[in-house]
Formats: structure tokens, sequence, C-alpha cells
């Protein structure tokens, strides 16, 4: 029979324990941590089943996908082979990053109703934006148009069963006039049609505080990249973990920003090689950031 100091004690064992897990983690559904494969992008070309087995092997659950054509699809493979890869890895292309350059400049669909087939082959939730080209975000008037142009595209994605995103680098926070193309964005755009995809290290790189913007448009943002920033030279990036970038601060806003999926990325400045950086930073994240 259990005593009632034997009782006590592992009551507060027990207490100890919860009270052990990191106020700061972000609790998730499931244990889901995501990398976005341009972080690979010198081993994908090479062998794509054997780079996609080491990304499962370091722990992560999902990817975003990148480098997407008409002419040559995802590296040569159809959107159906890449499926089958990822499926036997236990991989979902949650996301995939798609050019759509000639749809948001004069508004050619072509791009984006092949970007929208490939994504439904993947079985994603999102298709997002990651890049507008410089000679159409000259001014606000720009981005203005591009954000008529996000509301169409959005509108497509849905009719389609997807969700359109916008991924920032750090020239939308350039100022125009006393607003920035990110807050016109943000501000233009339909919130049930257009979603964001917040590139933390670009938004700390601009000088501008994530948790700030989160504040300002609850909600709005489902995906996250997380990419950390390295402390002697800001250009470059580094491990997760190993940066000056707040991540514990900022996953303990998630539910504020609306985040459903992150994507660890890494452009460059890889420790010993990228495998091993993507490695180093799913232990972290895993370790420090979320918990189930």
């Amino acid at each position: 029979m259990t005593s009632r100091r034997t009782f006590i004690i592992n009551s507060s064992l027990a207490t100890a324990a919860v009270l052990a897990v990191p106020s700061f983690a972000f609790t998730m559904n499931k244990k889901e941590i995501g990398l976005q494969l341009y972080t690979l992008r010198e081993e994908i070309p090479k062998d794509i089943k054997a780079t996609l087995e080491k990304v499962s092997s370091a722990g992560f659950t999902t990817v975003e996908t990148y480098g997407f054509s008409i002419k040559d699809q995802f590296w040569g493979l159809s959107p159906a082979e890449l499926k089958k890869i990822l499926d036997t890895n236990h991989l979902k292309a949650v996301s995939g990053h798609y050019g759509i350059g000639s749809f948001l400049s004069d508004g050619d669909t072509a791009e984006l109703k092949a970007a929208i087939a490939a994504a439904r082959i993947l079985k994603s939730e999102y298709l997002t934006i990651p890049w507008i080209d410089p000679p159409f975000r000259k001014n606000s008037e720009d981005y203005k148009k591009i954000a008529g142009r996000l509301n169409v595209a959005g509108k497509m994605c849905q009719d389609a069963g997807l969700k359109l995103a916008y991924h920032n680098h750090d020239f939308e926070f350039e100022d125009h006039n006393g607003v920035t193309g990110y807050e016109i964005l943000l501000k233009e755009t339909d919130k049930d049609l257009v979603y964001f995809e917040m590139d933390l290290y670009w938004v700390v790189r601009a000088g501008k505080d994530p948790l700030h913007i989160f504040k300002e448009n609850p909600g709005r943002f489902k995906l996250w990249h997380v990419k950390d920033m390295d402390k002697l030279k800001p250009a470059l990036n580094t491990e997760v973990g190993s940066g000056s970038i707040d991540f514990k601060s900022i996953f303990k806003e998630a539910k504020l920003a609306g985040m459903e999926h992150f994507f660890v990325e890494q452009e460059n400045n890889f420790a010993i090689n990228s495998f091993d950086s993507i490695k180093t930073s799913c232990v972290f994240i895993s370790n420090n950031l979320i918990r189930k």
C-alpha cells in the first residue's frame, strides 16, 4: 500500500517533471519538423533518393519543395515520381516554393496552373510564392498590383483545395513614402485567401521584430522559415540555435502568429557539411523549441 509519504514524494516528482518542461516550448499535435529542400540544393541533383533518405534519418517529417518548372518538373522527376520517393521516406511536402513570376507581372496563368497541378499531386497544403522580380516591386503602386494578383492566385488555389502563401526576403521592408511593401501586402490581400510564410532570418536582417508583426497581424503567418543568423557575420546563416536569433521567444508566440508548419532553412555557412548542419538544427529544435 502506498504511504502518504510515498504519495507526496511521487506527486512532487511528477510536478517537478511537468515544471521542467521549458515554458517557451511550442506544443504541436505531433512532433513535426520541416526542411526547406533548397538547403540541400547542391546534393539533390546528385541523388534525390539518397538525399531524402538522409533528410528523414536526420529527424525531419515534412519538407518544402523548390525548383519546379514546367519543362523539368522537379529536377527531372514528375510530381508523382517525387511523391513516391517522399512516401517511401515517410516525408510529406506540406508546402512548395513555386516561381510564378509571369503571373505576378502580366497575369499569365500557365505557370500558376502547372504549379497548382504539381502541388495537388504531392498532396501539399500550401503553394508558396518565394520571390518578386525587382522590376515589379519598385514602389507602393507595384506592391498594390502584386497584392491584387495574390488575391486572384489565392482564389485559384482555394478552388483547387490548396492555400496560397507568400514568402518574404528583406526587400519587402524597404520604405515607400512611409509604408513598406510588406505592410501593403498584408493590408491589401484577403486574409482568407492569402497567407504568409515568415522567413524569420530576413525579418530580423531587415531590422524588424517578428513579435511586433505577429501582434499587428495575428493569425496570418501559417508558415515559418527557421533560419539562424551568424553572430559575427549577419549576412551568413548558421545552424539553428548557434546564431543570434532568439527563437525561444518567437516560438512562444507561435499561436499568436497562427503558425501551422515551419521549415529549417540554411543557405550557406555550413559547419561541416549540409547534412550535419540540418541534423544539428533538427536536434536543437526538438530539444529546445517544441514538445509533443
